[in-house]
């Protein structure tokens, strides 16, 4: 399987990553964090293979990209190349997002949002 987001794999960088997710999280919305975060703790997870790792920075590699499809400049649409890309890693590698990175995302949600209310992840759970 050729990985569609290949090109994107060596702009990732946990740095750029956070720096982003802190200046443009609210834009993104809860459910597209999550769906980062998700990604993100699958990533450092030693059972995730490496195929899967890489589609997964390829994806946050292109949405740590200050030029894309869609400049991220443009409101709300100016991320839909980005959603569209993490859903396509998040349906992916699904099979490697287990109870732990749930929670790790959910915690780190937390910590940024403060309450939150859950239901609004569950979309993004039915995907898994």
């Amino acid at each position: 399987m050729k990985n569609p987001v290949a090109g994107y794999i060596k702009k990732f960088s946990e740095v750029k990553l956070w720096r982003k997710l802190g200046k443009y999280g609210r834009q993104l919305g809860i459910k597209s964090v999550y769906t980062v975060l998700l990604l993100f703790y699958a990533f450092r997870r030693k059972d995730t293979p490496n195929w899967a790792k890489r589609i997964i920075l390829g994806v946050l590699g292109y949405l740590i990209m200050p030029i894309d499809a869609i400049p991220d400049l443009s409101p709300i649409i100016g991320y839909t190349d980005d959603l569209g890309m993490l859903s396509f890693g998040l349906v992916t590698i699904a099979a490697y997002i287990n109870d732990e990175v749930r929670e790790q995302a959910k915690k780190r949600l937390k910590d940024w949002f403060g309450e939150y209310n859950t239901l609004e992840l569950k979309e993004v759970d039915k995907k898994l």
